[in-house]
């Protein structure tokens, strides 16, 4: 297989409505984000394989007749798979030098990326020299990554039903079983609406502006999802009509979005501002609020602006909605708001396109700078 050079980017990911009532079989929306992660490929002669992930500080290479004895038996058989291969992963863990239970963020990306670079490369029988360099601007472990695993085999192979299940591969030696929704949105941009496992991209959605806070408080998902689980086997009568009521934000919000692709109004800003208000204290109510996020709702609401969390909650992120006409003054007042609270913000926007190639001369001289010197 030729390899040339190539630059790409996937967008990261955010929920807009429905997180957690979506594990009880209810309505989310997930967006696009307009922080991406950039991946460059650069064919090399030297017989190592490199990666460069300057975001957790992970730079390592190998020579590729030392991976050459990790290649799947079977390269058919695994080009279809839609499970791990779970006699691979173990030997990778073996070649790094990683216990099994050991999974921090640099040796989970290492598993992810060989798991991918093998398995893309199987057929051929012929790992190449590579290096590959991969930078976000999302900030790490906050719950809003891109699919670059996906983004990876997409690019080696044409983006077939294939390579998608490769993508999701790569997520399942992170995540062990995830949704799937974060390998679609990287893939597809936009809005995608997600519902008892089944996921549909919004047709002719709006690009929204908004305000992305890191309020940079640790939390655990698992925890998060346990914690609605138990509230709501303990009180079903009060719980189960919240979740309905979560489920009917996320279809309102939809209905909304799909009219304003057509032609916004103000007064399509001011229903989604008020089920943004609505959908907060709903998450409050199931018990993933958290004292960092009520500072950032309070905190942008003396602008006049509507802020909720994205994702688990419990600390985490957080998205405030800016309307068109929502004046730059104001924009910074909240940013240095925010950032007076201790959090980072970032102005960006949300329904922002899927994988994209770039050529160096469409990138920003930042990003190009910053991977060609990796």
């Amino acid at each position: 297989m030729h390899i040339t050079e190539c630059i790409v980017s996937a967008p990261g990911k955010a929920i807009l409505h429905g997180e957690h009532a979506v594990v009880h079989g209810k309505v989310a929306l997930a967006v696009s984000l307009n922080l991406r992660t950039f991946l460059r490929l650069l064919p090399n002669c030297t017989g190592k394989v490199c990666i460069n992930l300057p975001n957790i500080h992970t730079f390592l290479s190998w020579d590729v007749t030392s991976l050459q004895s990790l290649l799947p038996d079977q390269a058919d058989d695994l080009k279809n798979a839609k499970e791990l291969d779970m006699d691979l992963v173990p030997k990778l863990r073996s070649f790094i030098g990683v216990a099994d239970g050991i999974t921090d963020t640099s040796t989970m990306a290492v598993l992810a990326f060989l798991y991918i670079y093998t398995s893309v490369f199987a057929e051929s029988r012929e790992l190449p020299g590579l290096t590959v360099s991969v930078w976000s601007e999302l900030p790490t472990g906050a719950g809003l990554g891109s699919s670059w695993s996906g983004t990876y085999s997409q690019v080696e192979r044409g983006g077939d039903a294939a390579d998608k299940h490769m993508g999701l591969s790569g997520e399942k030696i992170i995540h062990g079983n995830p949704s799937g929704v974060d390998n679609a949105v990287s893939t597809w941009g936009g809005i995608l609406r997600y519902h008892a496992g089944k996921i549909t991209p919004l047709s002719r959605v709006p690009m929204l502006r908004i305000l992305l806070t890191n309020t940079k408080v640790p939390r655990s998902t698992k925890v998060l999802v346990a914690g609605v689980k138990d509230k709501i086997n303990k009180f079903p009568a009060v719980m189960n009509p919240v979740l309905e009521s979560i489920d009917a934000v996320s279809c309102t919000c939809q209905q909304t979005l799909s009219e304003m692709a057509t032609e916004p109004t103000p007064e399509h800003y001011d229903v989604l501002e008020e089920l943004i208000d609505i959908n907060q204290h709903h998450l409050n109510v199931i018990g993933v609020g958290h004292p960092s996020l009520d500072r950032l709702c309070q905190a942008t609401l003396g602008l006049g602006l509507h802020s909720k969390l994205t994702g688990a909650g419990g600390g985490g992120c957080g998205i405030t909605l800016l309307r068109p006409d929502t004046s730059s003054s104001v924009i910074q007042n909240a940013i240095q708001e925010v950032k007076d609270c201790g959090y980072d913000c970032w102005e960006t926007s949300i329904g922002a396109p899927g994988v994209q190639h770039h050529s160096p001369s469409s990138m920003k001289e930042e990003v190009l700078q910053l991977l060609n010197s990796l």
